[in-house]
């Protein structure tokens, strides 16, 4: 596990005297206090969660949830895809300028130099979590009602006195009781993205990770 979300995944559990599944392998976690809790948060950042997938069971006073979550533990380098040139690369303007001059086409987009299938995929997963010892369920800024939203989550919060799950747009969980413990597994095959999640997205790309949580069959965008 060379990235720090593997590390910190590696190091938490792996004090318990558990075994981490590879990077290949699908993710199995368990949390008990807020030290864990923060792992798992850093786990599913930005997953995206379908408001139809969430469900409370008051009788067994648990929580449970299916998200579409960004595999952080096997993503591709932060600096893989650069916002800019690297620093003395041509212009295609001087390319062509420089083929000119020496008598030789420039290379066309039929050529096998310059390949979609290069650039660095990403991976997302179906990923099932529950919260035990839940006395209480509270929802800010969506409802239950509202099954065809799908929520952008941003972090989970442990205290003393719960947990909190937020999401982006001023939305937000609270799950009320004392010891939550948390089980998340990751289900199924994970599927291969081209979009790296960020904060400051393009609508094509939110739209095309939401295509994704919505589709419950686990056919891969």
């Amino acid at each position: 596990m060379s990235n720090p979300i593997a590390k910190l995944v590696s190091g938490v559990f792996g004090k318990r005297g558990g075994s981490v599944a590879p990077d290949n392998k699908p993710l199995k976690l368990r949390a008990y206090d807020k030290e864990d809790f923060a792992v798992v948060s850093s786990v599913l950042q930005d997953a995206l969660v379908p408001v139809i997938d969430m469900d409370w069971l008051s009788e067994d006073k648990r929580f449970a949830l299916v998200a579409n979550r960004f595999r952080w533990e096997r993503r591709a380098p932060v600096g893989d895809l650069p916002d800019q040139p690297a620093a003395g690369a041509p212009s295609a303007e001087t390319e062509t300028q420089s083929s000119a001059d020496s008598g030789q086409l420039p290379q066309t987009a039929e050529e096998p130099d310059a390949r979609f299938e290069d650039a660095p995929l990403y991976e997302r997963v179906h990923c099932g979590i529950t919260f035990d010892r839940v006395e209480q369920v509270a929802y800010r800024g969506f409802t239950k009602e509202a099954s065809g939203q799908v929520l952008e989550l941003l972090a989970v919060v442990a205290d003393d006195r719960g947990l909190t799950v937020t999401f982006a747009g001023d939305a937000a969980l609270r799950l009320q009781g004392a010891n939550i413990v948390c089980h998340l597994e990751d289900l199924g095959e994970p599927w291969p993205t081209q979009w790296r999640p960020s904060h400051e997205r393009t609508e094509p790309e939110q739209q095309s990770d939401q295509d994704a949580a919505t589709n419950r069959n686990g056919n891969k965008p």
